[in-house]
């Protein structure tokens, strides 16, 4: 790769590695901790609603909080580790994450927890792009979809295996040690990163502070507007100041960062010619609706196992174990198959599965759904999952210019990190609606609200299950949106290229 025009280089540049294995498993293990906190709370939501003495909703902003702090600074993360080199970004953030985990593992109120977890939000954000612009930079075109998929699969894997994890601590040692155990994983990926990260060249840019402003505030009035607008009952929040007025503040910004981005002719947050790719432009609409669905699902269904099934929350965890599964064990497969096969077959047959999967389970949802039939669900789920995540993964950036490769890693985990933002609030707000429809408390509301990781009022339970089961069906229509989407990807350049040219490109 070549360094930008009358710029010296300020790194050593070691493009395209002759063994990049070592230095993809060592990107893994910390972006495999990041993403398992993106869902590991959902399993934890009762025990917070009675051990700090909140509700539901701002149970799920100790989620959404890190969400939003993940997302608005990825555009810029990206770019930082072009400017400044993807290792020295990802090691700093690490820092930042691993030292707010203990934060929040000390937080004795709901509020000190929000605030820790924002912060573990901006470490995030400053490790994951440089994690795929890593991988795009160190491995050629032709073997990139093996390393795509592995990174795509751990994504997957991490969102579902975090409940499943999540229930094993806070059941044996509580809350608090879904934050602790990110403390000696952290330093074993400083120390994995230091060792075998390579450092790349780097490449001068400006930062579009006006757009970073545009997007927050859009991104943050959005959020807040969807996830609390059951709170105030859509009314006013304060003075003059309404949900509504809120919603269409955050969308009117959201669109005016766009034009800003289309008029901004030294170098924009979202270079949107990027999204002349057409590949590019599909994954990214693809991997919104599959963030926004994993995350809209885990919240009814922790509620559901452990206020109206009565489990732990280690049995309500192992509920998405064959989910999981189904991704790690089909993860080297859908990866070698990732480099041959046209992404359009791949993707839809991952989309068909799960909407398949989600529907059918929100359909015998009640009260005494035998287990059997959740599993056989999640095992559908899983197996879809598969064939998404990695997939998708590698499709986004596989055309794309080595000089791109940070601002493109940036936008993709950005659409992400949006569909999972919105799918959090999106949860919030279902879970609210419908439990205020059968009249029933989503906390506070005495013993038979779910203010107490304690099982409900069994005449209850059928009112609940149903309205949880409601909540579900946001995601099936999310995963039709995402089938619509990837019936456009196009045949990928490197299929119709001779090996010793696919070969040359990532030198490119």
């Amino acid at each position: 790769m070549s360094q930008a025009q009358g710029a010296p280089p300020r790194e050593h540049v070691d493009e395209t590695l002759e063994h990049p294995w070592p230095a993809l498993w060592a990107l893994v293990l910390g972006f495999f901790m990041l993403m398992v906190d993106t869902s590991i709370l959902t399993v934890a939501t009762p025990a917070l609603i009675t051990e700090l003495n909140a509700g539901v909703n701002e149970a799920i902003w100790v989620t959404s909080a890190y969400l939003l702090a993940y997302a608005v600074p990825l555009l810029i993360t990206g770019r930082l580790g072009d400017r400044y080199g993807p290792k020295r970004i990802y090691l700093s953030g690490l820092v930042v994450f691993t030292a707010s985990s203990l934060w929040c593992g000390l937080s004795d109120d709901i509020g000190t927890l929000v605030a820790a977890r924002a912060v573990q939000g901006v470490g995030a954000a400053l490790m994951t792009p440089q994690t795929m612009a890593v991988i795009t930079r160190i491995f050629p075109v032709a073997r990139r979809g093996q390393a795509m998929a592995l990174w795509g699969a751990t994504a997957g894997a991490a969102t579902l295996i975090g409940p499943v994890l999540g229930g094993f601590l806070v059941g044996t040692w509580g809350w608090e040690w879904i934050f602790f155990i990110n403390v000696p994983v952290g330093v074993l990926a400083f120390v994995m990163a230091v060792r075998h990260i390579p450092d790349l060249a780097t490449h001068p840019h400006r930062f579009d502070w006006i757009g970073v402003v545009l997007f927050g505030t859009g991104m943050f009035c959005l959020v807040f507007g969807l996830q609390e607008g059951q709170q105030y009952d859509w009314g006013r929040i304060d003075g003059p100041i309404t949900v509504w007025r809120l919603i269409i503040a955050g969308v009117g910004l959201l669109a005016l960062f766009i034009f800003w981005q289309s008029r901004n002719n030294t170098e924009p947050l979202l270079p949107l010619t990027l999204f002349r790719d057409r590949n590019f432009a599909v994954a990214n609409i693809a991997i919104t609706m599959v963030a926004f669905s994993f995350m809209t699902m885990g919240f009814p269904l922790m509620l559901y196992a452990q206020a109206v099934r009565g489990w732990s929350p280690l049995e309500a965890g192992l509920l998405m174990a064959p989910l999981a599964l189904g991704s790690i064990v089909l993860a080297r497969t859908v990866g070698g198959l990732t480099d041959r096969k046209h992404p359009r077959t791949l993707t839809a047959f991952g989309f068909s599965s799960a909407a398949i999967a989600v529907a059918g389970l929100a359909l015998v949802l009640d009260a005494d759904t035998p287990v059997w039939a959740a599993v056989i669900s999640m095992v559908l789920l899983g197996i879809g999952s598969a064939f998404l995540w990695g997939p998708l993964s590698a499709t986004a950036n596989r055309n794309l210019p080595m000089h791109q490769a940070g601002a493109g890693a940036g936008i993709y985990n950005t659409t992400r990190q949006i569909g999972s933002t919105l799918g959090a609030a999106v949860s919030a707000l279902v879970i609210d609606w419908r439990l205020r429809a059968y009249d029933l408390p989503a906390s506070g509301g005495g013993e038979s609200g779910l203010q107490a990781a304690e099982p409900i009022d069994p005449a209850l339970a059928a009112d609940y299950s149903a309205a949880l089961g409601q909540a579900l069906w946001a995601i099936p229509v999310a995963f039709v949106l995402g089938l619509v989407a990837v019936l456009f990807f196009e045949r990928p350049r490197h299929f119709a290229a001779p090996p010793e040219k696919v070969d040359s490109v990532a030198s490119r």
